[in-house]
This record gives structure tokens, C-alpha cells and sequence, in this order.
């Protein structure tokens, strides 16, 4: 198979010569397209591809092994070119041999040096004993964790220069893999090598017996020369002799080695304190690490690292350790101290919070830090409300309203509720009712609402974390999310029942404070003394409107409705229910005493225009005015889940029906003063003809000034217009709405219309009928007139006229305001003017002939010519004028009066012509 490269070729290597683990770099050609494509590198024939870093494809550096070869070559093997070729050879140097004495710049590895006197290897001191591979065999790792045998071998060790050693600790972690017969293998080299001591020893022994006998031989011959001489003096010259040179050998022997031994020795110190410091550095260098993880905010690695050096030295006896694992104590009981001090640290995120939680209790400190935490947020959350409240409350004093038609809420750049609803605020009522008021108010946010909202997006906002901080202690989360932990997560499910009630105080001590600031702002009156120095201090210059009201109620309901979805209990939320319930009271109250001072600014501004059915725009404007104060209350009377209905108490249902009582009287009183207002204290500057209008009559005569008892008329009107169809449609929107007691408003309120229109009715008719009614009796005997002596009657006299022209002129004055007003008022003038012409027949002594032919005359054409409004009253009357009368006795009276027909019938066309053209002056 034809490969995509040609064959790697080695050209050149640096070094080309040195010892084993000689770094050196080989350059050549198609050395590999990358570390992945080498799989093979040789020099002099061993493998030296662990060491290898593949560079380019000109240049990899590596270590030279200890090859067998002294010379070899350099085989590159690559995936994409197959086995190379090498032009370069490198040779392999065997390693200096430094004796005991002997000057090195380099560090020499004692673990097995040569001694130049003895030709032969010397063993290594007792601190650094570690043979590389005691057993002789190859090492096979197996993979056990190192806890595990911990745990199997406590108070053992696998370094067999340990007190502790375990042969099968040291087994199972290096030879757990290798097969019976290797072991057997193994176990023949240890005993080989037990033997090679003992015969190195015994060899050792056996090369100094000549010199031994030397010693003997010549200490033999002096003990002779002594006893032969037989001399005490000889024996003491010679053995002082003796001690004196064996005591100049022994000087010259010390101070000749002294300097080597000393350096051997300071040597082996220092070798050995490196070899502890090397062994140990962990613990040695682990203060200073942990104070530079700190610094990084690395705490994971400090608890491991801790952790660790619990295990190894938290009850070692060494003082060396015991002062170092002293002062990692000390500084891991600044980072609890730390830590602790960052979890309380406020305001902080729930995941921050969980994440100090677990390292503290991973620091095995004492007390709950994680109940500790829940404490210090709940007084945050109080801390912030009762803020939040002085805040307000002292710009309030400074600055009774804000100015911006939008609440800035930490930093929400959302358009708020109150802006829109401050945009909306206008109340559409009827062209003329538009409070002055309005434009000026419709952009202005009281403190109040604004603290209410402001309020309650903080506690929305703090208490979810809150809550599921404490979910989190409840259910063991803080410390293992995996269950790796269950000690801990006991411990802490323990703990949260055992705290359980005491967070249920806090989560309501919550919802208390909420309720009362909301309602030391909003219902001061709700709260007692004490509570009202606490939680109010709020200037009450003028109470909030119903449509304020309205907005923090809906402010409110979303509070609930985002506490209710963390799942807390509703037993801990009904205290905001409640004051949701007083709220909607309250609203509902103060809309309807602001609709009475609406009704109010309704009355006056009536403008006196009357419409083709006598009508003003006042009922209208004041039907309006009551839905749309009913339509505002709408989201307020409808219950939301879980809420009751706003009319469950009796006292409640009581304020309700009597202010609702008081607007309708309200108005009523005020339709009396508009009939009573004197002519000077009208405004008829703005009085119009509604020329709109195809009846001529649908306007008041041009004349700038309204009569007393035109005003009558236009109320009058009004009143039947209000009892036949306005209360009636507000009654049917007060049980819309869901008002008790609407037949008692109606019915209080229908009596009350009724009273005034009776009363209105009595002083017009006075006003029109007195006049006429007076205008009879000197009419009849004008020019000296005598019922005995009169003259034959020729036709009704001018008296009857005038008063029927009278008559006449207050049916056009009636008819231009209201059609359906005639007959009423029609027919009580006509009763009083013949109840007037009855008592005054009744009082005549006696009449002639001619005088009861004229009376006749006369009462027969008044009577025919108001016959349209005659009532059962009326004829009575007539009826009584007609019997105070003689009766006609002849032929020729009948006759007489029968000719008079004609005279009434041309009196009544005169009349009706008359009639006809006041109506069009009108």
C-alpha cells in the first residue's frame, strides 16, 4: 500500500554524545505532520517516545533511555511516512564515577555510589533507602483509590522504610495485576539479595585477615621481647612507646578525616532535611498557598487542600508538623471567619449565598451558617421596607408629589401603571362636566402610591430568594445537590424542623410590616397608637382618590399573586387578603363620596338649554357621572381568588346604601337651589338657542334672562325625566355592580324626586294661577256690573277673555319647555280658576233673568273652551257655578242662549287664533 509521505529521514542530532537522559533535539525531513502522526522514535534501540515533543516536521526534541548499544542509530516512525532512515549516529556515554572525596558542580545521586577504595557499591544511608524496585519484577498499578486503602489498612503504609509497612498494601497498589509466578520470581530475587549481603560481609572479613594477623604477629613478638628482657622498665618504656605512637596515628587518622567526615556528615544532614522538606513540602508550602487562594478567591482548592492535610497530619505527634498543621489552622479559621462575613454581607444573590453556605460547613465551622444566613436576610428585608417607607415619607414633607409620570424602580425603565393610569384620568362624564382640577392633578403621583409600589417590587423582589433559601436548608440542597453529602443534609433537614416555626414567625413578621406600611400610608385609621408611630407619619393633607386607590389595590393583588406562586402558605398570606379587603372598602367609599362632590360641581354648571323633550344635559351628565364612578369600581368589587365579596359585612352594605343615598339626595337638593336661585345669581352669559333643534320650540326665548318660573319648568321637567328613566337605570347599575340594599336607594330616592317635584309644581301653579284666579271677581264687576240688572246677554265679557288670554299664555310658556308638562299644569289652573268662578256664583244673593243668562253664557264658554283639561275636580265646579244659577223657565231664554252658541264658538276661534300666535312670538 502506497503511503502519502516519503519515509522520515534524521540528517543531524544535538548532542551527538552524552549519558543517559541526555536531552538532545533531531532535526531531519518528514519527521510527522503533528504529535499525533508519531508513533515511534528510537536511539541506539531504545524506545524513547514518551520523552519525545514533536515541534515541526523538521525537529522533535526528546531524552536519550539507558540504551544496551553504546552506538546507535535514530529511527523516526510516522503514520503518515512508515519507518524512517537516519545519515546521523549518536553515542551513548557510560556515567562518571565520583568517589566519596572527590569535587562535583553537579548534585551526585548517592543512591548508589562507587567507592574507589573497595571497588565496589556502597549502600545508601538509612533516610534515603528507596530502592526503586525492591521485588525485582515489573511494577503493574492497579487502579484502587487511595481512601479505599486507607480505609482497608488503617494506621499502615506502603513504603517499606515505614514503621507501618504493609507488604500487602505495598501488593495490591504495585503488583495487583502480576501473575503467581512472577511473585514467585520476586520472592527469589529477595532472598538472592539477602544472601549477597551477608556474603559481602563475610567476604569483607575474610579480605582483612592478613592484615589482622599481622597486627597479632607483631603484638606477639613485642609481648616477647618484653618477658625475655625480664624488665619492669623495659615493659613500661616499650608499652609507653607504643601508646604514644598508636596515639599519633590516631591523631594523624582524625585529623586527616576530620573535614571529610564533618562534610560527610553536614552532608547527610542536609541531605536528609532535603529529603524531608522534598517528602513534606506540601504541608511546609500549604500556609502560603492558602493565603494566595484566598486572594484568588479560589476556596475549592483551599478545603481540598485542608482537607488533605487533616487526614495526613491532624494527629501527628512530629513538632515540626504539628507547628506547621498549627498554622494552616490558623489561617483556615481567618477564611471561616472570611466567609462567614461574606454570607452575611448584604444584598447578596441566592447562588453566592449557597456557595458560602457550603464552604463554610465543607470547613467543618461551628454553629449554622446557613440559619444564620436566613437570619440576616430577614432583617435585610425589614431593614429595607422600613428605609423605603422614611425615604418617602421625608420627601414628602419636602416635596408633596412627584413631578414624573413614570416610578423609576431600581432602575426599570418599563412604563409603570401609574403612569398610564395618570394618563387616563380624565373623566369622561358629559361635554360639561370636566373638573378644572384635572389636568393639573392627572400628571402628579402621590408619595403614597408611589412608596406602595415602590414597596411592595421589594419584597416581591427580595422574599422569592428568601423563601427558597430556606426550601434549600429544608431539604438538604445547601450542602450536596448530588446527595454526596448525607451527613450534612441530615443534620440540616434536622435542624429545619427543628427552626421551622421560628422561620414561620419571620416569613409573617414579613407580611406584617408590609401590611402595616401599606397601611399606615394608605388607612392610618386601621392602626392603634403605637403602631401609627411606628409605621405611619405620613402627612394626611388630602385623602387619595378612588382611582389611586384602585391602582395600589391591583398594586397589592399582583404582590399576592407572586407570593402565592412561591408556594408559601395561605394561612401566612391572609393578612394581606385582609388588607386587600379594607382597601377595596375603603376605595369603594371614597368613590363614592368624590362622586358627591362631582354631583356637586354637576349642578353648577347647568346651562339651561333645553332639548326638544324639555330636558337639560344635567340628568344625563348626572347618569354619567354615577356609571362611570360605578365602571371605576368594577376590578375593585370583582373578587379575585381566594378574596371575599366586598358586601359580606353588614356595616359595610350599611355605608354603602347610605352614601349611595346621599349622591342621589345630593343632587336632588341641588335641583332645588337651581329652581330657587335668584335671577342676579344665575349665569345665563351662556345661554344658547339649539338651533340643531327642526321644532321651533326647542330652544328658551332669545331674552339673555331666565324667569323664576321658567327655571321651575326646566326642573320640573327634568324631575319627571330623572323618576321615569334615570334612577331607574341607575338602579339597574347599582345590581349590576353587585350593591345590597337597591330597592332601598331607589326607593328612599324616588320618594325623596316626588317631595321636590310636588313642591316645585305647588309654587308654579301658585305663581300662574294666582294671578288669574284673582283677575275673576274684579273682572265680573267691572264698570258697576249687577247680576239683577243687566242687560240682555249679547256675549261673554272681556273679563273671561283676559283670563282665558292668561290661560292661553301659560300653555304657550309651558309648551316651549316641555309638551308633556301641559295637561299637568293645564289642568290645575283650569281647577283653580273654576273653583274660583264656583264660589263666586255660589256667593251671588240673586240673579235676574238676563244676569243668569249671562252667568250661563259665560260658564258654558269658559268650560267649552278649556275642555281638553278638564278633570273630574274641574266639572265638579262647573258643575256646582251651573246649580247656584236659576233655571231657565222659557222657551225664549233656551232660544237666546242656543243663539249665543255661535258668540262662544267665534270667542273660542278668536281664542285659538290667539293661542296660536303667542305660540309663534314664543
Amino acid at each position: 500500500m502506497s503511503r502519502s509521505r516519503q519515509p522520515p529521514l534524521v540528517t543531524g542530532i544535538s548532542p551527538n554524545e552524552g549519558i543517559s537522559w541526555t536531552k538532545v533535539t533531531i532535526r531531519g525531513e518528514n519527521l510527522g505532520t503533528g504529535p499525533a502522526d508519531l508513533i515511534g522514535l528510537t536511539i541506539c534501540g531504545h524506545n524513547c517516545l514518551l520523552t519525545a515533543e514533536w515541534m515541526s516536521a523538521s525537529k522533535i526534541v526528546c531524552r536519550v533511555g539507558q540504551a544496551k548499544n553504546d552506538k546507535g542509530d535514530i529511527i523516526v516512525t510516522t503514520k503518515s511516512g512508515g519507518r524512517g532512515t537516519s545519515t546521523v549516529s549518536f553515542k551513548l556515554l557510560k556515567p562518571e564515577k565520583i568517589g566519596i572525596l572527590d569535587q562535583s558542580a553537579v548534585w551526585v545521586d548517592e543512591m548508589n555510589y562507587y567507592d574507589m577504595r573497595t571497588d565496589r557499591n556502597k549502600g545508601i544511608p538509612p533516610l534515603s533507602l528507596r530502592p526503586a524496585n525492591p521485588l525485582g519484577i515489573e511494577i503493574d498499578k492497579g487502579k484502587f483509590h487511595q481512601k479505599d486503602l486507607e480505609a482497608l489498612f488503617p494506621g499502615m503504609s506502603p513504603d517499606f522504610t515505614s514503621e507501618n509497612f504493609s507488604a500487602a498494601w505495598y501488593l495490591i497498589e504495585n503488583h495487583s495485576m502480576t501473575s503467581f509466578d512472577q511473585l514467585k520470581m520476586a520472592v527469589m530475587n529477595l532472598k538472592k539479595q539477602a544472601n549477597k549481603k551477608n556474603e559481602g560481609s563475610l567476604a569483607y572479613v575474610k579480605g582483612g585477615l592478613s592484615t589482622f594477623f599481622e597486627a597479632q604477629d607483631a603484638l606477639s613478638a613485642i609481648h616477647q621481647k618484653l618477658e625475655a628482657d625480664g624488665t619492669e622498665k623495659v615493659e613500661g618504656s616499650m608499652t609507653q612507646k607504643l601508646e604514644n605512637v598508636l596515639n599519633r596515628a590516631s591523631n594523624t587518622a582524625d585529623t586527616l578525616f576530620q573535614e571529610v567526615l564533618g562534610r560527610k556528615d553536614k552532608a547527610d544532614s542536609t541531605r536528609n532535611a532535603l529529603n524531608v522538606l522534598q517528602r513534606f513540602k506540601f504541608l511546609f508550602n500549604l500556609p502560603l498557598n492558602i493565603e494566595r487562594n484566598i486572594q484568588k478567591g479560589d476556596y475549592d482548592v483551599v478545603i481540598n487542600d485542608y482537607e488533605k492535610a487533616k487526614s495526613l497530619f491532624g494527629k501527628t505527634e512530629v513538632q515540626v508538623f504539628k507547628k506547621y498543621y498549627a498554622e494552616v489552622e490558623t489561617r483556615i479559621e481567618a477564611l471561616r471567619e472570611l466567609l462567614l462575613d461574606k454570607l452575611l454581607e448584604t444584598p447578596s444573590t441566592l447562588h453566592d449565598q449557597k456557595r458560602y453556605i457550603r464552604y463554610i460547613s465543607d470547613l467543618h465551622a461551628s454553629g449554622d451558617p446557613a440559619w444564620q444566613c436566613i437570619g440576616a436576610q430577614h432583617q435585610w428585608i425589614l431593614q429595607l421596607m422600613h428605609s423605603c417607607k422614611e425615604s418617602y415619607v421625608k420627601e414628602q414633607k419636602g416635596n408633596p408629589l412627584l413631578h414624573s409620570p413614570l416610578l423609576d424602580l431600581d432602575g426599570d425603565v418599563r412604563p409603570s401603571p401609574v403612569g398610564h393610569l395618570s394618563q387616563t384620568a380624565s373623566l369622561k362624564r358629559g361635554s360639561s362636566f370636566q373638573s378644572g382640577r384635572d389636568d393639573a392633578w392627572r400628571y402628579k403621583v402621590p408619595q403614597q402610591v408611589a412608596f406602595v409600589e415602590k414597596l411592595t417590587k421589594l419584597v416581591v423582589s427580595q422574599l422569592p430568594n428568601f423563601w427558597k433559601l430556606w426550601i434549600s436548608y429544608v431539604n438538604g440542597s445547601l450542602f450536596s445537590e448530588t446527595a454526596e453529602k448525607s451527613g450534612q443534609m441530615e443534620r440540616s433537614k434536622k435542624n429545619a424542623r427543628q427552626k421551622q416555626n421560628d422561620f414561620k414567625k419571620m416569613i409573617q413578621e414579613v407580611m406584617q410590616s408590609l401590611v402595616k406600611l401599606i397601611r399606615g400610608a394608605l388607612l392610618p385609621f386601621s392602626l392603634r397608637e403605637g403602631e401609627l408611630r411606628q409605621y405611619g407619619g405620613w402627612e394626611m393633607k388630602s385623602e387619595l382618590s378612588g382611582q389611586w386607590l384602585t391602582h395600589v389595590i391591583q398594586t397589592v393583588r399582583l404582590s399576592y399573586e407572586s407570593l402565592t406562586a412561591l408556594e408559601i402558605p395561605n394561612d401566612m398570606l391572609q393578612i394581606i387578603q385582609d388588607l386587600i379587603l379594607d382597601l377595596r372598602v375603603r376605595c369603594i367609599m371614597v368613590t363614592l363620596q368624590h362622586t358627591a362632590e362631582d354631583v356637586k360641581r354637576l349642578a353648577e354648571k347647568e346651562d339651561w338649554v333645553v332639548d326638544n323633550e324639555g330636558l337639560t344635559s344635567l340628568p344625563s351628565q348626572f347618569e354619567q357621572c354615577i356609571i362611570h364612578s360605578l365602571q371605576s369600581l368594577k376590578s375593585v368589587i370583582d373578587c379575585k381568588p381566594g378574596e371575599a365579596s366586598v358586601f359580606q359585612q353588614h356595616k359595610t352594605q350599611e355605608d354603602v346604601c347610605q352614601l349611595s343615598i346621599n349622591i342621589m339626595q345630593v343632587f336632588i337638593d341641588y335641583l332645588e337651589q337651581l329652581s330657587t336661585k335668584p335671577d342676579g345669581d344665575i349665569d345665563t352669559t351662556h345661554l344658547s338657542v339649539d338651533v340643531s333643534s327642526p321644532d321651533l320650540f326647542g330652544s328658551i326665548h332669545e331674552d339673555t334672562s331666565l324667569s323664576s318660573e321658567q327655571r321651575l319648568l326646566i326642573v320640573l321637567s327634568n324631575c319627571c325625566y330623572l323618576e321615569r328613566h334615570t334612577f331607574i337605570n341607575i338602579a339597574e347599575h347599582f345590581e349590576k355592580h353587585g350593591f345590597q340594599g337597591v330597592e332601598k336607594i331607589t326607593q328612599v330616592s324616588m320618594e325623596s324626586l316626588k317631595e321636590l317635584d310636588q313642591r316645585l309644581f305647588e309654587i308654579y301653579i301658585e305663581a300662574k294661577a294666582d294671578p288669574i284666579v284673582g283677575s275673576l271677581e274684579p273682572g265680573i264687576y267691572a264698570g258697576y256690573f249687577d247680576w239683577k240688572d243687566c242687560l240682555v246677554p249679547t256675549g261673554v265679557r272681556n273679563y273671561l277673555k283676559e283670563a282665558l288670554v292668561n290661560i292661553i299664555a301659560v300653555h304657550a310658556e309651558v309648551f316651549t319647555i316641555s309638551k308633556e308638562l301641559v295637561p299637568r299644569v293645564l289642568s290645575r289652573i283650569v281647577e283653580a280658576v273654576s273653583e274660583e268662578l264656583s264660589r263666586l256664583m255660589q256667593c251671588v244673593s240673586s240673579f235676574s233673568k238676563n244676569g243668569a243668562l249671562q252667568a250661563r253664557l259665560e260658564i258654558f264658554a269658559l268650560r267649552d273652551t278649556v275642555a281638553v283639561y278638564l278633570t273630574p275636580e274641574s266639572n265638579s265646579s262647573f258643575k256646582q257655578a251651573l246649580e247656584a244659577l236659576p233655571q231657565l223657565s222659557s222657551g225664549a231664554d233656551k232660544k237666546l242662549l242656543e243663539d249665543n252658541d255661535e258668540n262662544i264658538d267665534n270667542c273660542k276661534n278668536i281664542i285659538h287664533i290667539t293661542k296660536t300666535e303667542l305660540l309663534s312670538w314664543e
